[in-house]
């Protein structure tokens, strides 16, 4: 591939913590250089599909706060697509919903130590989804008391010095609900990259971003390719074509 590295937020803000979009997408594929051939319109609709969704885990409240926190994690300026143009709230939605969300094949039964290192192990008590709600609940709380608003009132660099307490441990959140911000990072990455049969990556909008292949049969040719662009559009599971 010929684009350029991405650049990532320590090398543009050398003092903040919290990661920009493209610490987001490089960290997510170990560097790999960004190439974007999603076109202005694709860009647009999925603004409009958001707004016509209806959640099937997230109450009202709890979905503008995903959307507003998805758009910071990945926001939409700059040379690609964002986790809007990507439909990453309704990968998160569905997780929620699902299995994942619900810890269906994770080992919860305790005793639990939500206080113990962090290197032992997932501790909380609760499932994603319970941590996604109750975590939301205690931001707004938190911003409400602090900068006078919820988090979906804020001003974008508000939202984003929110989010940055959250990823450095300035504000801490109940030890049940510390993974909150780590999961919704994952999540956030995972609705970016994942098969658009999950919700997100609409129109695999973040596998042309990074040409990444997706489901095509044979990918050997170019596995070791750097410095030539990959000529031809990823393949959804589904077979639908970029």
């Amino acid at each position: 591939m010929s684009a350029k590295p991405p650049t990532t937020w320590y090398e543009l803000k050398p003092q903040a913590g919290f990661p920009d979009r493209r610490f987001v997408l490089k960290a997510t594929l170990g560097g790999a250089a960004l190439v974007s051939t999603l076109s202005v319109s694709e860009a647009q609709t999925p603004a409009v599909l958001l707004d016509g969704y209806t959640p099937v885990y997230f109450t009202a409240d709890e979905w503008a706060f995903i959307r507003a926190a998805c758009a910071r994690l990945i926001p939409s300026e700059g040379d690609g697509p964002g986790a809007i143009e990507a439909q990453v709230p309704v990968f998160i939605d569905r997780q929620m919903a699902g299995d994942f969300g619900n810890a269906a094949d994770w080992y919860m039964i305790g005793p639990h130590d939500p206080t113990a290192d962090q290197r032992l192990g997932f501790q909380s008590p609760l499932t994603p989804a319970q941590i996604y709600r109750e975590g939301i609940a205690a931001v707004d709380a938190w911003c409400k008391t602090e900068k006078g608003k919820i988090f979906v009132e804020l001003d974008p660099p508000a939202q984003d010095d929110v989010l940055d307490q959250l990823h450095s441990g300035k504000h801490k959140l109940k030890p049940e609900l510390r993974d909150f911000f780590s999961l919704l990072l994952q999540n956030t990455r995972e609705g970016f990259f994942a098969d658009p049969m999950y919700g997100g990556n609409y129109k695999m909008a973040g596998w042309k971003h990074v040409g990444f292949p997706g489901a095509r049969g044979s990918f050997l040719e170019w596995a070791n390719t750097t410095d030539v662009a990959y000529p031809l559009g990823p393949v959804s599971i589904a077979g639908d074509r970029g």
